[in-house]
């Protein structure tokens, strides 16, 4: 892992943003890293904007704040694309992750970044979902798509932290559908 890493996870209320930022956070807290993650919620129901942030680290964080010049961009809804300003405090590298069953190179053209250099990934998270899960809820194959695009964990690593952390509160069958949906993702997730 690199030494300083910001997600900014951009979804709906109930598509699981938060778990997965919290998620994320508590694989680098088994591999002995500093972490934050936090939610920021607008009106707080079922379907609306929200975001979350995950900041993973080396060395403490001292920042508390929102995420505002992230180094990945995760997008769990692809309606919320043109809604919201996803790509708000872009840099030249950031890492652009969409549930979506287009193209790369088709989300590349929507968001306006032909010509730039940012990677830009895109897996079928909902379906991959509905079809391990039985829910259409795409946050954990959207963390198995994100650790294939940016190398912060090994796969073995995550899945092992998903029977920790799921463990506790879900029956082996979730457990198995959220590994199952994060093992797919990894090898489905594509880029431009």
């Amino acid at each position: 892992m690199s030494s300083f890493w910001e997600i900014r996870w951009h979804g709906r209320g109930g598509q699981g943003a938060v778990t997965a930022a919290k998620f994320l956070a508590e694989v680098a807290l088994s591999k002995d890293f500093y972490f934050q993650a936090f939610p920021e919620y607008g009106a707080e129901r079922m379907g609306a904007p929200i975001q979350a942030f995950t900041r993973l680290s080396d060395a403490p964080i001292y920042i508390r704040s929102a995420i505002e010049k992230p180094d990945v961009i995760v997008v769990l809804d692809p309606t919320l694309i043109g809604t919201v300003d996803v790509l708000e405090g872009l840099k030249s590298d950031t890492i652009i992750l969409v549930n979506t069953p287009m193209s790369p190179a088709e989300v590349r053209k929507i968001l306006g970044l032909e010509g730039k250099k940012n990677r830009v990934f895109t897996v079928d998270a909902t379906k991959i979902a509905l079809e391990t899960i039985g829910r259409p809820i795409p946050n954990t194959p959207l963390v198995g798509a994100l650790v294939k695009a940016t190398g912060l964990f090994q796969l073995a690593e995550v899945v092992e932290g998903l029977k920790v952390s799921f463990g506790k509160k879900f029956s082996e069958e979730v457990i198995e559908g959220n590994i199952a949906a994060i093992k797919r993702a990894y090898e489905e997730v594509k880029e431009s």
